[in-house]
């Protein structure tokens, strides 16, 4: 597994920490888990929007 540098200002840091703790994960796992939702939600945008493109051409082309 690669290692990445990010920065962040200190009190956003801190919320991060904060929720992990909740979570009771590592900081680590809770960005990893924050990135992967943030990417399932862009490509369920992209595939809805290929849709209603798919769609308005089906429309366009009946």
């Amino acid at each position: 597994m690669a290692k990445v540098l990010v920065t962040m200002p200190d009190e956003f840091l801190s919320k991060v920490d904060g929720l992990a703790g909740m979570e009771n994960c590592s900081r680590s796992q809770l960005i990893r888990e924050a990135l992967r939702n943030y990417m399932r939600r862009l490509t369920k945008n992209q595939l809805e929007k290929a849709g209603r493109n798919a769609e308005i051409l089906e429309n366009i082309l009946s």
